[in-house]
């Protein structure tokens, strides 16, 4: 990674534009002290694998009836209906 100074990025920033966007990473310093580091945007995800179905498994935990209607909701709904019906 090569130190630029200030100066320097400010008279050749359209060189360093182009070495960056081929992968190169340019410090940029004051005083010889690095102050801000110019890099790349990274426009696509990076996907370091591809995902394993089942990654989850005995980790998770679901109730038996987590998916079985609740009675007193379900009364509330029906009695909605019913009032819905007679108006």
């Amino acid at each position: 990674m090569e130190t630029v100074n200030i100066h320097a990025a400010k008279t050749n920033l359209s060189r360093l534009i182009e070495r960056v966007e081929k992968g190169e990473e340019i410090v940029i310093s004051r005083n010889g002290k690095p102050v801000a580091k110019l890099g790349a945007i990274q426009t696509e995800p990076v996907i370091d694998k591809p995902r394993q179905f089942g990654q989850w498994e005995g980790q998770v935990w679901f109730a038996p009836d987590y998916d079985e209607a609740d009675a007193m909701i379900e009364k509330m709904f029906e009695d909605e209906l019913e009032k819905d019906w007679k108006e």
